[in-house]
């Protein structure tokens, strides 16, 4: 739940226009006088008698009447004090991340602004994005290689979260694809889970060549627990990709190797969880990847807002007739006026 600093304001604000009133009323005031008690053939000789007192005193009763009129027109405004609640419910969704990082994710076939990138690079950048569009769901990432390896588990803070997808690096564990380990390890991360919607989103752009499980087995598994999985197949599936070598000299060279890759398991690991399998063969499908599997598994929010306020108007009212009383008693004492 979320709440507004307290805050002042009007519930009917344009009665405060009557305010430019009063100065208008001012000026006639001093255009049209009274009708004089008694008539003088000339005021000459009374014009130094008590002439500074007198103004003096009618224009602080001039002012308490003004004053008087303008906390009853602030009154009327209804002033308020209080702040708004903001209530959020969300139907979150689960999703667990599961991420190769094998050595052959260091394959150079992607780009990140027009410069030459390896997969990882490009995967890290492109999740870190797809995290930040889903901020009321609990997000967790698995690694994998030869074995799975726990990032991050399910959770709310995000900014944690992407503090550890950067510190994911090739090399963490032995080499390998172990691409049913990790469906497995993810699915019995999100088994005990109450959400509606729980899914895994599985990135490789290899072969299932290690682990204890094999991929079909985890994707039944997952199907069992109503969990669906997204799976994407990363990287340009060419024949032969740039790949990344240093020389004698410490230098960083380059040359095409083949790279081996199951795209039937990715796409059968799919249908059996009535997922969907997507191949990202660049940056820009990656990127579309990850937007349309957000698009396709939204949240559902629903805000209430309600209002905490305390009216303030009795105050100005009270400072009005107060004013008021007094212009009235000064009035009829202490700067009594002659007939």
């Amino acid at each position: 739940m979320d709440s507004t600093p307290f805050g002042f304001s009007f519930a009917h604000p344009w009665v405060l226009l009557l305010l430019l009133l009063i100065p208008v009323l001012a000026i006639l005031k001093g255009r049209v006088g009274g009708s004089p008690g008694i008539t003088f053939s000339s005021t000459s000789a009374l014009a130094a008698i008590g002439k500074r007192r007198r103004s003096r005193a009618g224009a602080f009763l001039n002012m308490i009447a003004y004053l008087a009129v303008a906390c009853m027109i602030v009154a009327l405004a209804r002033p308020q004090l209080g702040r708004t609640l903001t209530r959020v419910q969300a139907s979150g969704v689960d999703i667990m991340l599961v991420l190769d990082v094998s050595r052959s994710m260091l394959a150079e076939d992607y780009t990140i602004g027009n410069e030459r990138a390896n997969r990882i690079e490009a995967v890290k950048q492109v999740t870190e994005q797809f995290i930040r569009q889903r901020p009321n769901d609990r997000i967790g990432i698995i690694a994998f290689a030869g074995k799975p390896y726990l990032v991050s588990p399910l959770t709310l803070d995000h900014d944690w979260l992407i503090q550890n997808l950067d510190r994911i690096r090739i090399g963490m564990v032995e080499d390998g694809t172990a691409i049913g380990s990790a469906t497995a390890a993810a699915a019995n991360r999100l088994k005990d889970k109450e959400a509606k919607t729980k899914l895994i989103v599985l990135l490789s752009d290899g072969d299932n060549n290690a682990g204890r499980i094999t991929p079909l087995t985890a994707a039944e598994a997952a199907k069992a627990l109503g969990i669906r999985i997204y799976t994407i197949g990363a990287g340009s599936q060419q024949p032969t990709v740039p790949f990344p070598f240093t020389d004698p000299f410490g230098r960083t060279q380059y040359q095409m190797v083949p790279m081996e890759f199951n795209e039937d398991t990715l796409k059968e690991i799919a249908r059996i969880t009535k997922g969907k399998y997507f191949p990202a063969a660049d940056t820009a499908s990656l990127k579309k990847t990850f937007n349309e599997i957000d698009t396709m598994e939204k949240t559902k929010v629903e805000v209430s807002k309600t209002a905490d306020y305390r009216d303030l108007f009795a105050w100005f009212l009270i400072a009005g007739f107060g004013f008021l009383s007094l212009e009235i008693i000064l009035s009829q004492t202490v700067w009594r006026r002659l007939p």
